[in-house]
């Protein structure tokens, strides 16, 4: 096996078939490296013992995916990340994996969630340097993506599980908005925040599946250049984001306005703080509801931090999950408002690279607020640190517009070009 084989464009995999490669030619090597690379990165919790049959029909044919344990799959075992499950294999598979091989994408395997998408972290690494977190709790789809083993992969986001990993790993990740992408078969953690949503390494692979997803979402909007932008800024507050991470923040504001966008700093310090105690009540209530008899069934097969959210939240009142509730729905509303007139919300998506141990899977508070209010937001790594870590930024976009997201994410990075550089793992 060759050390460069790696997943191609959606693009690349069409043209290849077109000059008439076989779709199982382009699945089976990488198969084999994930195999290689799975000793060291631990992307996965199931590859299947032979490469799997590569689906021949539709617009994704050829076209590998990584689905995430806490979505269901037929034809391999689905663990949510749990002892609880271990070996448990769904009768079905979760409407969004039904929708994919309907269009001939491959599941290549399962990749690693944090336990029920909470805290406790699973066993991957982060492919830029395997000593660092790569994220959570889509932290195989992330890693499996950025090592080049998988097109696209499939993660949830509840709290910033699709944003934060995806710019600790480098790679686009795309978080739909609420209800966007179809939840059947998908485990919950918080019926009303949690998101299903995409991985790849460029945003055209990231929108070309959107699109193919949603059919009936609409024609893409264009911006055109970025001179057409407008940008709503939100600097991070130099005390919670590192300096570097603040640091290309500005640069990215800079580099826009040299391209003739209007860039303008939005203040949302009266939304943001109230927006996490929404989350943090809308989870914690949801979280002990679905998980409570789990809990009291299996107390030696849950880890100690997701008991304990458990039982916290089986303290939160139905009236303050009722009040969070309308709070959510309230700040839907206003704070789409005031992002009228604006092409997208620029912000960041972490404080900085990923932390140093696999202990700890980061700080979520700059996706929480975009994930609450339900609104498209993208992880765009666009930079690196002095470590040689990625550095991304956050577009944010408001409830249903996915795809004048996309199109500004398009203008965007005309200014502000992706780093797609690729980890070293051999």
């Amino acid at each position: 096996m060759a050390d460069d084989v790696t997943a191609r464009s959606i693009a690349e995999i069409q043209a290849a078939l077109a000059a008439g490669e076989s779709a199982q030619a382009l699945v089976t090597p990488l198969w084999e490296r994930a195999r290689t690379l799975e000793p060291k990165l631990r992307a996965f919790a199931h590859l299947p013992e032979q490469a799997p049959a590569a689906l021949t029909e539709g617009p994704l044919a050829g076209v590998t995916v990584g689905v995430k344990d806490l979505i269901d799959t037929a034809d391999m075992p689905t663990d949510y990340g749990s002892a609880i499950y271990m070996g448990h294999r769904p009768a079905a598979d979760a409407a969004i994996v039904a929708q994919l091989k309907s269009l001939g994408a491959t599941a290549l395997g399962k990749t690693v969630t944090t336990e029920f998408a909470w805290r406790h972290p699973g066993a991957t690494r982060n492919p830029w340097a395997l000593d660092h977190t790569p994220g959570g709790s889509s932290s195989g789809s992330a890693a499996a993506v950025a090592a080049g083993l998988v097109t696209l992969a499939l993660g949830t986001q509840t709290f910033g599980s699709v944003i934060r990993p995806a710019a600790f790993c480098g790679v686009v990740g795309f978080k739909p908005s609420f209800g966007q992408l179809p939840r059947d078969g998908v485990h919950p953690l918080s019926p009303s925040l949690d998101h299903v949503g995409l991985f790849a390494r460029t945003l055209e692979d990231v929108a070309g599946a959107f699109a193919l997803l949603k059919p009936d979402a609409g024609a893409a909007d264009v911006v055109g250049a970025p001179g057409a932008l407008r940008i709503a800024a939100l600097r991070p507050p130099a005390d919670v984001a590192s300096a570097e991470q603040v640091a290309l923040f500005d640069e990215a504001c800079a580099r826009l306005r040299a391209a003739g966008a209007h860039v303008e700093a939005i203040d949302l310090t009266d939304a943001l703080p109230r927006l996490l105690h929404v989350a943090d009540t809308l989870m914690g209530f949801e979280a002990a509801r679905v998980f409570g008899e789990l809990r009291a069934r299996f107390p030696d097969k849950m880890s100690a931090s997701m008991a304990a959210y458990v039982d916290a939240g089986k303290e939160i009142s139905e009236i303050a999950h009722q009040e969070a509730v309308g709070a959510q729905q309230g700040f839907r509303m206003g704070v789409g408002e005031r992002l009228e007139g604006y092409d997208a919300l620029l912000t960041v998506p972490a404080t900085g690279e990923a932390p140093l141990g696999l202990d700890y899977t980061g700080d979520p508070q700059f996706c929480v607020p975009w994930t609450t209010l339900g609104f498209p937001a993208l992880s765009l790594p666009v930079g690196m640190s002095s470590a040689g870590l990625p550095l991304g930024l956050q577009l944010v976009g408001r409830f249903g517009e996915d795809r004048a997201l996309l199109a500004a994410a398009q203008a965007f990075l005309e200014a502000c070009p992706l780093h797609v550089g690729r980890p070293a793992l051999g």
